[in-house]
């Protein structure tokens, strides 16, 4: 480095982009094209897992720092130091005004590969700025949401709580990841910060060290009970769970809580055979008189560990889940990217379209919609449309889709209606949405995710849900592909 900086103790993420967003700006600005008007889709191709949906996150933080984007003196100072940034952007920069329109689609609703999760309306050299975060905020939210929401249904309604924050890639995974986690549909999270912040409930009981501790596992268990009477759960299996554990946890509630009232709430298992353990401890709480205490297991659990033990009839009541779920461990890189869909020449609106070899690649030019077309008897999902801005619906007549891939698969559709998904979060710069709260953003996916075909739940080959683009895209979409494959054969 050139130069040396002090450290900064507040918190300004204005600064947390990839080093061509502000090159980028800067030969903008040199060019002259820095007021031009740019629309970017931020989207994704595949959903982790081989799923069927992801579930949205992270519009809120989204909001938050879209609404503080400030460069302090230190971070005019640093850019100064690389001495390749014009006096005139440096200026720009210092006397930086967020001035975008933003849509995003809401937290907690089911999401799928292709449609635009956010849109940026405005100058060419905000709207690049702004990439790397509403990337890195909405790839991380969104992935560990549809991990916890794919845990949470392999529980089969039985609590999930989220028990990662230790194993978690840094604070802002542990914090973001236990609201995200939440949303997906957790009960709670061992992240206290999280409550505090969010509003998320945080759970936990002791850990092996607390048994260590004390001369006897039953006198580890009786000094708990005693503090805890009335919410008393114990950890069995720091010796032995069959042996040990779980006869001296009958003894502590025979001997401390029983005498004074009070009734166990769970033991906990985080270790060896969890079906046999589980069906073995089952049934010496039932035989104690303890039918009503709860059994808890975590260690190393995601889907399809719940999924087997369940199967195979082990008896428990929920789960604890910690690093499989906070880093999304199977497939942990969510994918998002943000791409321009079209610019603004006098007032109108021009399509830009990126192509490539892989035809996944190819983008969807224009400014657009999403639509959600639902059964008006059932209310399940049947589709997601894409259609370009100005397009709109008429729920009293016919529909038809059609796979834009293979345009012979068509279907009409009747005794529908459409709900469109995005929605402004900021109009020329300023805030104009309000979250919802943590727990009102689980409430609605978990109803959400209720709108959808059980076929698209599956976890193994889950169906492919529609999204089908409109006439209109699908034209304007073929013809900017001919224009340039024309091209090419010119050339």
């Amino acid at each position: 480095m050139n130069a040396s900086f002090n450290v900064r103790n507040e918190r300004n993420l204005t600064m947390l982009v990839d080093f061509y967003e502000l090159t980028m700006g800067n030969g903008y600005f040199s060019s002259n094209v820095a007021d031009k008007i740019a629309y970017f889709d931020m989207f994704f191709r595949r959903v982790p897992d081989g799923g069927g949906y992801c579930i949205m996150a992270g519009v809120q933080q989204l909001i938050e720092y879209l609404s503080n984007l400030k460069f302090t003196k230190d971070d005019i100072d640093y850019l100064k130091s690389k001495n390749i940034f014009s006096e005139d952007f440096l200026n720009y920069l210092e006397n930086f005004e967020f001035c975008c329109d933003v849509w995003a689609v809401p937290e907690g609703n089911p999401v799928f590969p292709n449609e635009p999760l956010v849109v940026v309306r405005g100058p060419i050299i905000q709207a690049q700025f702004v990439e790397t975060m509403i990337l890195l905020t909405i790839n991380h939210q969104t992935l560990i949401a549809t991990k916890a929401n794919r845990i949470c249904r392999a529980a089969e309604n039985r609590p999930v709580m989220e028990f990662g924050s230790r194993r978690a890639q840094g604070y802002d995974g542990a914090i973001y990841g236990a609201r995200a986690a939440v949303i997906g549909g957790c009960s709670s999270s061992a992240c206290t910060i999280a409550e505090e912040l969010f509003g998320v409930p945080t759970s936990g009981t002791m850990a092996h060290s607390w048994v260590q501790l004390f001369p006897t596992e039953y006198d580890a268990f009786k000094a708990w009970a005693e503090t805890y009477p009335d919410n008393c759960t114990l950890l069995v299996d720091t010796y032995n769970v069959i042996k040990s554990g779980i006869p001296n946890a009958i003894k502590i509630f025979d001997e401390i809580l029983k005498p004074r009232g009070f009734s166990p709430k769970a033991i906990r298992i985080d270790s060896g055979d969890i079906t046999y353990l589980t069906k073995k401890c089952r049934a010496l709480l039932d035989n104690a008189g303890y039918k009503d205490c709860k059994i808890i297991v975590s260690n190393s659990l995601d889907e399809h560990i719940i999924s087997g033990v369940l199967s195979q009839g082990a008896k428990i009541d929920a789960f604890g889940v910690g690093e499989r779920l906070i880093t999304a461990k199977s497939e942990p890189v969510f994918g998002g990217v943000y791409k321009l869909s079209a610019i603004e020449e006098d007032e109108l609106i021009l399509p830009k379209i990126k192509i490539s070899e892989n035809e996944e690649k190819i983008t969807n030019p224009g400014f657009k919609k999403i639509f959600r077309i639902f059964d008006k008897d059932t209310h399940t999902a049947i589709a997601d449309l894409l259609a370009l801005n100005y397009e709109t619906i008429d729920e009293s007549k016919p529909l038809e889709i059609f796979n834009p891939i293979f345009t012979w698969k068509r279907k009409k559709l009747t005794n529908y209606y459409v709900k469109e998904l995005l929605v402004p979060i900021f109009k020329k710069g300023k805030a104009v949405y309000s979250s919802p709260s943590v727990m009102e953003i689980q409430e609605f996916a978990k109803n959400e995710s209720e709108k959808l075909w059980q076929e698209v739940l599956r976890f193994e080959n889950p169906h492919t849900y529609y999204v089908d683009l409109s006439n209109d895209l699908w034209n304007l979409k073929q013809n900017l592909l001919h224009k340039f494959s024309d091209n090419y054969k010119e050339n």
